[in-house]
């Protein structure tokens, strides 16, 4: 279903504190170590362990649950096979609308996701973007909300797993890292208005969700500048990756920040693929790359009109 989603707040009492929590336990050489990720190994099966993160949200009236994808499923209908992966988006305005004031390119990486899998031992996994991965690639010191920002995500991640929370050896990268912007030649709604009929009209992508972050900072009083994102994918070109490593399905589906800056000037900005391909540890695979490149590509010429 393609939906505009207005979130409301969800509160936690919560203590403030640091991302790089002295509680957290550092990967060895032979665990997850996907740069800017911090990650919970379950005590439960997969199914309780998403079941329970889920209800955690929904037991919260006032919490809003954007999209949820089954990569697994989705890889069936390609013919591929790929082991329990699935991911859930879910935000909160109150908390990440001072992130895009610092910087809208944090738009990209909101709202917040967690991604759920079970590797082929059968050891199940949460793993979530850490509050320094978002603040040093987006250039977010300062900002008050992170610290409650990271509780929340431990704090759910640890509900859900019954486990500690455990991070990888960097948590950072640099500022704009796999991030491409192209400058638009028409204005805002023009430009998001060509690049969701270019995606919703090939038949090889879906529109998962779509998400108006201007409308969510004024659902609770907060100004920001034009600014939307859609999520949308192509499981014949995301399977084969997560055949590879699991954890891309973290950095899936696709997703493409529209954004106008504070001198006007309109922008779209979406993630490298061969970015996040090094931060997963993808090994080959170089023709599904190029592939997802030049669509991207092709969708960012059509949207900015270049």
């Amino acid at each position: 279903m393609i939906k505009f989603i207005s979130l409301f707040s969800f509160l936690f009492i919560l203590n403030s504190c640091n991302d790089d929590d002295p509680g957290d336990v550092v990967l060895s050489s032979e665990e997850i170590n996907i740069t800017g990720t911090k990650y919970s190994e379950s005590k439960n099966n997969f199914t309780n362990t998403y079941a329970i993160f889920i209800d955690s949200l929904n037991a919260n009236n006032a919490i809003s649950i954007v999209a949820e994808v089954d990569h697994a499923a989705n890889a069936r209908t390609t013919g591929r096979v790929v082991n329990p992966t699935k991911i859930v988006f879910f935000g909160n305005p109150l908390l990440g609308t001072p992130l895009m004031q610092k910087n809208q390119l944090a738009g990209l990486d909101l709202p917040q996701k967690v991604l759920f899998f079970q590797n082929s031992d059968n050891t199940v996994y949460a793993i979530f973007n850490s509050v320094s991965y978002l603040e040093t690639r987006h250039g977010l010191q300062g900002v008050n909300t992170l610290p409650q920002i990271s509780t929340a995500l431990g704090n759910l991640t640890k509900a859900a797993t019954s486990s500690e929370i455990k991070r990888a050896t960097d948590l950072s990268v640099e500022f704009k890292e796999g991030i491409i912007t192209v400058k638009s030649t028409q204005d805002f709604e023009s430009t998001y208005s060509a690049l969701e009929n270019a995606i919703a009209s090939n038949e090889n992508l879906s529109i998962v969700a779509q998400l108006d972050h201007q409308l969510n900072a004024a659902s609770v009083g907060l100004e920001l500048r034009p600014t939307k994102i859609i999520i949308f994918g192509n499981p014949n070109l995301g399977s084969p990756l997560m055949q590879n490593k699991q954890s891309i399905g973290l950095d899936l589906p696709q997703k493409i920040l529209v954004w106008e800056s504070e001198d006007g000037t309109v922008n779209i900005s979406y993630n490298d693929p061969y970015y996040l391909a090094s931060r997963h540890l993808i090994e080959e695979n170089d023709e599904v790359l190029e592939q997802i490149s030049t669509a991207l590509s092709n969708l960012a010429e059509i949207a900015t009109g270049n």
